[in-house]
């Protein structure tokens, strides 16, 4: 069995796990930030309702063609080339945001991030895979990716408060300047693992055939990149219009011994406070849930989250009739989703080899958001003609067959198939 080293020292590890969640953590909060701030982007520019989802799911389908096109070349000239190119791309397209001043010209700013984001798509997980063997990835995948969850409590709320009290495009700015930190970072301490490149020089037609044997191969390859899509698919069913949602529903001021609760002089509001309590509770399930699956396999955990996740999300309109009930609601959401995010990754990195793993990694993700993006579009068309009972409920009812595509064609890796992929 051929497998990378860690990082050559405690410290170096160290560096290189805060590298790759500092850059999680930016990409993901100014990806997410998008969706609570989607009512005060309408408010400036003038927008409806409708078209405001466009700026999800634009986003999502430039970045999964960007990832695509990334993925075949990432296995070529390695990871850490991937992670320069795709931060530094970040940096540029979030600081063009402070120039948006209509609606089209924030949608182009949208696409130029997407595409950024899609070159960093599925980087950083597959640089743990190539860095850490299978039986510590689930910790790895776990400490890097709960920059997500952070995302939450840290990204989210900050950025909708700069977005309230400066305007929208504050917060991307901001987070232009957090991943310049990252890609310093990225560059300095973050050493290109040791492991076997592919040597194959990527083409459209070798990319496309790769693709395809990836989604039709053995494996269990084709039934991870279906799980993908509909997990992100009824994550956008959900969430997208959910602030709007809360909008419509609630007064959103919320106070402290009767005065406006604030962060660094900054009002929060119960969008804000949302996410951070759910981001909160993400940071702690994220990493345990990846280390817990090293220990009962990652199947268990993500069957659990998918049950869970579909009784919270359908209940979800029904039980949320005054404002502190969003709370715990919102809380059961981002856990169970946490629970099933980490094993879920660590389970993808054992399915192929290492000179295929940027390409399929790249593959799921892409598919994700593609997920993303036609979950946004059909969330618009449900809750404008029905309402957000209708995001639920169809929400619930991909998360259940989630479920089953996981239950019945999606492997739990062992030890000896690990090797055997690896050899391969």
């Amino acid at each position: 069995m051929q497998q990378a080293p860690l990082p050559t020292s405690p410290l170096r590890t160290t560096a290189t796990l805060f590298a790759l969640w500092l850059l999680v953590f930016t990409s993901a909060s100014q990806t997410i930030i998008v969706t609570p701030i989607l009512p005060l982007i309408g408010e400036e520019l003038g927008v409806g309702t409708g078209p405001l989802g466009l700026l999800v799911s634009v986003y999502s389908w430039v970045l999964a063609f960007a990832a695509l096109v990334m993925g075949p070349i990432s296995d070529r000239i390695g990871r850490r080339r991937v992670l320069i190119a795709g931060s530094g791309a970040l940096v540029v397209a979030l600081a063009l945001h402070g120039l948006a001043d209509s609606f089209d010209v924030l949608l182009g700013m949208r696409v130029l991030a997407g595409a950024g984001g899609g070159i960093l798509s599925g980087a950083a997980v597959s640089y743990v895979g190539d860095a850490f063997p299978y039986e510590r990835r689930g910790w790895a995948t776990g400490w890097v990716m709960s920059g997500v969850p952070f995302g939450l409590v840290l990204g989210i709320p900050l950025g909708r408060a700069l977005a309230v009290a400066f305007g929208f495009r504050m917060p991307f700015v901001a987070f232009a300047g957090v991943m310049a930190v990252a890609f310093v970072l990225i560059l300095t301490v973050v050493p290109q693992p040791d492991v076997r490149l592919s040597d194959e020089r990527p083409t459209v037609w070798g990319s496309l055939r790769q693709y395809g044997a990836l989604l039709v191969g053995p494996g269990g390859t084709g039934a991870a990149t279906a799980t993908y899509f509909l997990m992100y698919l009824g994550l956008g069913l959900l969430i997208v219009y959910l602030p709007q949602w809360l909008t419509n529903q609630f007064a959103l001021e919320v106070t402290l011994f009767g005065r406006p609760l604030e962060v660094f002089g900054l009002p929060l509001d119960l969008i804000a406070t949302l996410f951070l309590v759910g981001g909160v509770v993400s940071v702690i399930v994220s990493p345990r849930a990846g280390t817990f699956s090293d220990v009962v396999g990652r199947k268990p955990l993500i069957l659990a989250s998918c049950l869970g996740l579909a009784v919270v999300t359908a209940a979800l309109p029904y039980v949320v009739t005054e404002r502190w009930v969003a709370y715990p609601l919102y809380v059961a959401i981002m856990g169970l989703f946490s629970l099933r995010m980490a094993p879920l990754q660590a389970l993808l990195t054992a399915l192929v080899p290492g000179r295929q793993r940027g390409a399929f990694l790249s593959l799921t993700i892409a598919v994700g958001q593609i997920g993303t993006g036609v979950g946004a579009a059909l969330g618009g068309v449900l809750y404008t003609g029905v309402g957000y009972a209708a995001n639920t409920a169809a929400s619930a009812a991909v998360i259940l067959l989630m479920a089953g595509l996981v239950w019945l064609w999606l492997p739990e890796p062992t030890a000896q198939a690990v090797d055997a992929v690896v050899e391969g």
